[in-house]
């Protein structure tokens, strides 16, 4: 399995037989090393309706013809552009070709701007995988909020990709406590330092997390994880 953490909140995963990518937002993202054109993907899963975590949704589904999976009122705003869709729920759960997936609550909003007006896509969610008895939790857009605390009783997440950018979502301290609640055994950062508002030192956070007995990595746009680099 490969992991590539391609900037913000964006990240594609390889299993060896299919590829997902969360949260697509490359087109207008100042640190993204790769274009939409470029991405490969079988499945394209989304957290909630924000520009910056939905920016590329549709180019890489009609350029893969593959469907996007994410919140009901999410998956039929895309839907209604043609696009094939699964509409979950938060707490649901289904198993696909690629594994099981799972919405879990987060806290923060869900919209996208049209002619000027918000519109309200559904409830912003986290993204829990089970791919091959390896566990990764993809927290979105998030505040810290103590139900974190039942993914890490039960779930074992071997990797959780946490927001640190602050303004918008939690911010490195409360990141920590997030991956001490989650029971993460290595996490990487997101959601920071794509603009100047979220801009926060990734290295100290993994050195925080360190002191925790949590390894981190502050992965940089492009740079991947491999499965046995995460073994335990």
């Amino acid at each position: 399995m490969k992991l590539t953490y391609l900037g913000h909140s964006t990240v594609h995963i390889d299993t060896g037989e299919h590829k997902l990518i969360i949260d697509p937002f490359l087109t207008g993202n100042p640190v993204a090393t790769v274009s939409a054109e470029e991405v490969e993907a079988d499945f394209v899963l989304l957290t909630h309706g924000h520009s910056d975590h939905i920016g590329d949704a549709e180019a890489i589904a009609r350029n893969n013809q593959c469907p996007i999976i994410a919140v009901v009122e999410l998956a039929n705003y895309f839907a209604a552009k043609g696009l094939e869709t699964t509409g979950m729920n938060l707490g649901g759960s289904f198993t696909f070709p690629f594994g099981k997936l799972k919405f879990t609550p987060a806290l923060h909003s869900s919209s996208v701007e049209v002619d000027g007006a918000n519109v309200y896509l559904g409830n912003p969610a986290g993204i829990l995988l089970e791919l091959n008895g390896f566990t990764i939790y993809h927290a979105g857009d998030t505040a810290l909020f103590t139900d974190l605390q039942l993914i890490g009783t039960r779930h074992r997440v071997d990797l959780a990709f946490i927001p640190i950018g602050d303004f918008f979502t939690m911010g490195p301290e409360d990141a920590l406590t997030a991956a001490e609640w989650v029971s993460a055994r290595h996490v990487v950062p997101i959601h920071y330092n794509t603009f100047g508002l979220i801009r926060q030192d990734g290295d100290l956070f993994v050195s925080e997390l360190s002191k925790l007995g949590i390894t981190g990595h502050a992965l940089k746009p492009g740079e991947e994880l491999h499965h046995h680099q995460l073994s335990l």
